[in-house]
């Protein structure tokens, strides 16, 4: 998840002309998931790099929402991709999970 006081999640809301609306996203959805990572095998982190695309991911398939400058998030186009063969597009997009992941501090229960 964005960190709602990183600079580049405030620079998204200007460019998206959301103000603070994107920070208080990030806040609430934080606030919703705070418990989950009590649940065994779940981790929940936050980051500060750019929100190129938010991604969801279960198994063998994910959602990936581009962001597009100027758009909110609900706008921009939205790709169902399923992992068919090593090294395509799924992959891509989970190599830039995990390394944005590796960047991201612990969210504490």
């Amino acid at each position: 998840m964005g960190d709602a006081d990183s600079a580049t999640v405030q620079q998204r809301g200007m460019e998206e002309k959301f103000g603070h609306g994107i920070e208080s996203r990030c806040r609430l959805a934080l606030m919703h998931y705070r418990a989950l990572p009590a649940t065994p095998g779940i981790e929940l982190r936050t980051h500060a790099t750019t929100l190129y695309n938010s991604i969801f991911r279960a198994d063998e398939e994910m959602l990936v929402n581009a962001h597009v400058w100027g758009v909110n998030a609900y706008g921009a186009p939205v790709w169902h991709l399923r992992r068919t063969l090593d090294g395509g597009l799924f992959d891509t997009y989970t190599d830039s999970f995990n390394a944005v992941w590796q960047t991201g501090r612990p969210v504490k229960g």
